[in-house]
């Protein structure tokens, strides 16, 4: 034998071995190599699976194995491939495993129909494919097999055709999930009592109409049971009285009608009862209060009237009680609290009337009290001042009166204090430095007097002080230029006297100041043009004296109000146009162009000062021109062309700027140091100026995007420029996907920070949206954005290791590219997190956008980005803004509830895109949007549901495919 041929022999032979190996498995496991074949497994999560790793099959991760079977071999019991992103059809050849007993390949990304086949598998008790893309009708076979099945969970799917009603004939059932399928229109089956075992009923989201059948009692094992967000119609079945072992029973978000039935206080286990948004009526049984367990009950937005039963004072467990937009009336028993372990009230938009409970919080657990919108009456019970657990007092527009409990004031985790438009006096007390998360402080329309105290300016979280309309007096605190988060300041119509305070360019978050109707003297701070958010300032009405400042000319305003003081001089030449005629009217020593003789101001002198000191002004002007030309052309010639730039240098010549690059970049920091001029501005906001620089390169103009961050501020979150630079780097730098912005690189020195993104030719969302030309983006570019950006973040929350939080998800911040593309911008104030979510010590986000729960637990999770996102789908269906005048005291979400409870869906609608071609799709989105900004964090979807809900609701002309994943999309490990 020659060499060369032992030589190929021998390499022959770890092959042979392989395929020897590999015959001798047993045949459950030649049958799991075969569906490893077919299915992608970006993860390589089923690398292992290899008779030449691991001699023992049944150590194969995902698998267990059953006992022996009569053949001697091992056979597999349990396959459990969950969220693994395994891709491709469901692999026919697991129907060969006939010892099979529990399947599990949720929340992947499997597509294709179900197969009939999985019906005759005989020991299958455990079916989950929920979370996947399985389309087409559920197969008729899965009603007459599967003779021992427990558990079947097809949840968060495509699967579309009538509801399956068919399966309530596996009697063996114990668990039957079916939600957010989109099924077309169906009812329940009229009996669906065939699975006497059955403990869970999760058919939220699935298309079904008409009633609930009465033999839904029949079902006395179930524990939970959801038939939530669907259209059904009717009374609630009074036969529900009979379900002894039910715990939750979730039925909001139908079109039920009727009343809500009595001998719910006979369920010694139900924990939680939800019935909002829908159309019940009539009073709340008064046994239901007296169900040994409640610990939740929701009502809200129903047509419920009548007085409060007197049970209410007898609850044992009541922990949750939200019945807010009803038409109850009454007062509350004064027992209220004083037997359940209170946390959440929210009974606002009826007309209660009476006194406050002073026991609500005998507990010591309740969190949140709102009772706006009623008629109350009498003082704060001064036992809510010592309740220390209150995080958001909500009072407003009832009838209270007398002083406000002085511990009301100084709460240690009370982050929303809001009592305007009642009768409350007094002082507000100094301790209101011990209120350490306050951030909003809404007392406006009182009889409050006194000075405001020192101590506000302490605050570290204030973000608005609201007290207009009130009868304070005194100077305005000094300290409250301390307030570096301030966003909103309102004191208008008050007695307030002295000069405004000094060092007002800490405000750089200010978006909103109003002092109008009050007595100030003084000048007026020029510092203010220096806050680069500052959008409405109204000082009218005062006593302020000098001139306007020039710098005043910076601020963007839409409201810009100085009338009726009296200021001198000549406006600066930005303010003497007609459109700034209203903004001075009353100040008549105040001159457009020049002053009369004798109101000359101090910039004017008569005779021939003038003229000289114009001559000698030009001339000085020319003289130090000159001198700059020289210098620069010094440097030029002495530092390789680079013109000095603060933030660095090395005495005098280059700065030394530090570049890190996170993509190959055809440029330097000298092409883009040069193009940050104010004619490149395209945007502003809190974090810093935006520019456009145009570089040349390769014979074509390419276009990138320049974000210089303030030196001195932060973000909303408190947070400086360079940690909001360094979260931003260290977020988009490892970030690849074609819905999050590229970050090309970024720059530092000293003090100055730079980051070049890809530029976005169409702009932010809420600009092109709100900005006059939302009527450019008709239904099928509206959707196309929506699915954009629910695919950015869910790449976010489900592909990144660990997950990214955005935390300022808005319509600003969602980017468009010239063929209006959409992608996520702006991670400043992103955060990792971990297995649970995260603590953060201040609220990040916008006003509108902020999910409740995140304002009041400071705990972060990704079902915060998911309320913001419903909010900015909710403004692509209704043209509307998060919040605004047009909204009244709403915000977008209760707007749009309140909408489509007084007048239906249409009139929420985006009136520019009205048309029966794209109403229904509109709806469909809206939906979703819906369930997004859910109240409460576990009923809203993840974004990868979403994702495949939007998909769903494509625009029927024109179907929108999921898109395949770019090339640049890679797992990020943080």
């Amino acid at each position: 034998m020659t060499p060369l041929l032992l030589l190929r022999l021998l390499c022959l032979v770890p092959l042979v071995t392989a395929a020897c190996a590999e015959a001798k498995l047993p045949a459950d496991f030649t049958t799991l190599l075969a569906a490893k074949f077919s299915l992608a497994d970006p993860g390589s999560a089923l690398d292992a699976w290899d008779s030449r790793l691991s001699p023992s099959p049944c150590r194969w991760p995902h698998i267990l194995c059953s006992n022996r079977s009569v053949s001697d071999a091992p056979a597999v019991a349990s396959l459990l491939l969950s969220n693994l992103s395994l891709a491709g059809a469901f692999p026919s050849s697991l129907c060969s495993l006939r010892s099979l007993v529990h399947l599990d390949l949720s929340f992947n990304s499997l597509t294709g129909p179900l197969l009939p086949c999985l019906a005759a598998l005989p020991s299958l008790t455990h079916l989950d494919l929920a979370g996947n893309e399985f389309s087409g009708q559920v197969p008729g076979a899965y009603g007459a097999g599967f003779p021992y099945l427990a558990t079947l969970s097809l949840a968060g799917n495509n699967l579309y055709g009538a509801f399956p009603g068919f399966l309530f004939n596996i009697t063996t059932l114990h668990e039957l999930l079916l939600a957010y399928n989109p099924f077309a229109p169906s009812p329940l089956p009229e009996d669906v009592s065939g699975p006497t075992q059955l403990s869970q009923l999760w058919l939220a989201g699935c298309g079904l109409i008409g009633e609930i059948p009465p033999s839904i009692g029949s079902l006395s094992s179930l524990v939970n049971l959801d038939l939530s967000t669907n259209n059904l119609t009717g009374e609630i079945p009074s036969s529900i009285r009979r379900m002894d072992n039910v715990m939750q029973i979730e039925l909001y978000s139908n079109r039920l009608t009727g009343s809500v039935p009595e001998g719910l206080g006979a369920l010694k286990k139900l924990r939680f009862f939800d019935a909002s948004m829908n159309r019940l009526s009539g009073e709340i049984p008064a046994d239901v209060f007296l169900a040994p367990r409640l610990e939740s009950l929701h009502l809200y937005q129903n047509e419920l009237s009548g007085r409060m039963p007197a049970t209410l004072g007898q609850a044992p467990a009541l922990a949750d009680l939200r019945l807010f937009t009803n038409r109850l009336v009454g007062e509350l028993p004064p027992e209220f609290g004083k037997n359940c372990p209170l946390e959440f009230l929210d009974l606002s938009d009826n007309r209660i009337s009476g006194l406050i409970p002073a026991a609500l919080c005998n507990a010591g657990k309740l969190e949140q009290l709102l009772i706006l919108n009623n008629e109350l009456i009498g003082p704060i019970p001064a036992e809510l001042g010592q309740c220390r657990t209150l995080t958001r007092v909500r009072l407003p527009n009832n009838r209270l009166s007398g002083p406000v409990p002085q511990g009301l004031w100084s709460l240690p985790h009370l982050y929303l204090l809001e009592l305007a438009g009642n009768m409350l006096s007094g002082t507000v007390d100094p301790t209101i430095a011990m209120a350490k998360n306050l951030s909003q402080l809404l007392i406006s329309d009182n009889l409050f007097t006194g000075a405001l105290p020192a101590q506000i300016g302490t605050l570290p979280a204030l973000f608005e002080l609201s007290a207009a309309n009130n009868m304070f007096s005194g100077m305005l605190p000094a300290s409250l230029a301390d307030v570096s988060t301030l966003g909103r300041l309102d004191l208008r119509n008050n007695s307030l006297s002295g000069n405004l305070p000094q060092g007002v360019r800490r405000w750089q978050k200010l978006t909103q100041l109003d002092l109008a109707h009050n007595h100030l003297t003084g000048t007026i701070p020029p510092e203010l043009g220096e806050l680069p958010v500052l959008n409405s300032l109204d000082l009218s009405n005062n006593e302020l004296t000098g001139d306007v400042p020039v710098q005043l000319e910076n601020l963007k305003l839409s409201l810009f109000n100085l009338s009726n003081n009296r200021l001198s001089g000549i406006l600066p030449p930005l303010f003497s146009g007609s459109m700034y005629r209203d903004s001075f009217v009353g100040n008549p020593a105040l001159c457009r162009g020049t002053c009369p003789s004798g109101r000359q101001s101090r910039t004017g002198r008569r005779g021939l000062v003038g003229p000289v000191a114009t001559i000698l002004t030009v001339a000085s002007a020319i003289l130090l021109l000159g001198v700059a030309c020289f210098f620069y052309t010094y440097h030029r010639s002495h530092n390789g062309g680079h013109p000095a730039e603060p933030g660095g240098g090395d005495g005098g010549g280059k700065p030394r700027w530090v570049m890190t690059s996170f993509h190959k970049v055809g440029f330097d920091e000298d092409d883009i140091v040069g193009c940050l001029d104010e004619d490149n501005v395209v945007g502003m906001g809190a974090a810093g100026k935006v520019y456009k620089a145009v570089l040349r390169r390769g014979g074509e103009d390419v276009a990138v995007a320049v974000k210089k961050l303030w030196s001195g501020g932060g973000k909303a979150t408190g947070s400086t420029a360079k940690e909001s630079f360094d979260v931003e780097v260290a977020t988009l730098g490892k970030i690849r996907h074609r819905n999050i912005v590229k970050l090309w690189c970024c720059f530092h020195s000293g003090d100055c920070r730079l980051l070049v993104y890809e530029y976005m030719a169409n702009g932010s969302l809420g600009d092109l949206l709100h900005g006059g030309k939302g009527c450019l983006l008709d239904w099928p570019a509206r959707h196309r954005i929506m699915v954009d950006a629910a695919e950015g973040l869910a790449y976010l929350h489900h592909d990144c290791g660990p997950p990214i939080v955005h935390r300022d998800v808005k319509s600003n911040n969602i980017l468009l590219d010239a063929q209006l593309g959409a992608k996520v911008a702006d991670f400043g104030v992103a955060r990792v997190i971990g297995d649970g979510p995260a603590a953060v010590t201040a609220i990040a986000g916008s006003c509108g956008y902020i999910a409740p729960e995140y304002s009041y637990t400071l705990r972060v999770t990704e079902k915060s980005d998911v309320y913001s996102f419903g909010v900015v789908m909710l403004e692509l269906v209704t043209g509307k803004k998060p919040v605004g005048a047009e909204l009244g005291d709403k915000d977008l979400v209760r707007w749009v509830h309140a909408g489509i409870e007084k007048d239906g869906v249409d009139s929420v609608l985006d009136p520019r895109l009205a048309g029966e071609s794209s109403r229904d799709d509109m709806v469909r989105a809206l939906h979703v949007a819906l369930l997004c900004t859910s109240s409460l964090p576990i009923n809203r979807p993840s974004m990868r549901i979403v994702v495949k809900l939007l998909l769903e609701a494509a625009p029927r002309a024109r179907p929108l495919e999921s898109k395949p994943k770019a090339a640049e999309e890679e797992p990020l490990d943080v």
